[in-house]
């Protein structure tokens, strides 16, 4: 539950309250903010300590087509086996 809002230059600013969450402690981010960055339960993001502030970004997923441009020559491996077929597999 969030106190207020404040929109300053189009950037939405919200207060929350910190409340422990087992031996950490949390941050809940309001539904509407939630929506806005399509973040759902589950949502991967990335949170840092810059200079006395505490910045939560969303993490973007890595398309296939990104994560086969790093494929080169000092990663690429050969085919192996990982084991014989157990049951109607045609190999």
């Amino acid at each position: 539950m969030y106190k207020h809002s404040i929109y300053f230059e189009k950037i939405k600013i919200m207060e929350t309250i910190i409340k422990k969450w087992g031996n950490s402690l949390g941050v809940r981010i309001p539904n509407l903010m939630a929506k806005e960055l399509s973040l759902k339960e589950g949502s991967v993001v990335e949170i840092k300590n810059e200079e006395n502030k505490i910045i939560i970004k969303t993490k973007q997923k890595n398309s296939l087509a990104d994560m086969l441009k790093n494929i080169n020559e000092s990663n690429l491996h050969n085919e192996f086996n990982t084991s014989t077929p157990m049951g109607k597999e045609v190999w």
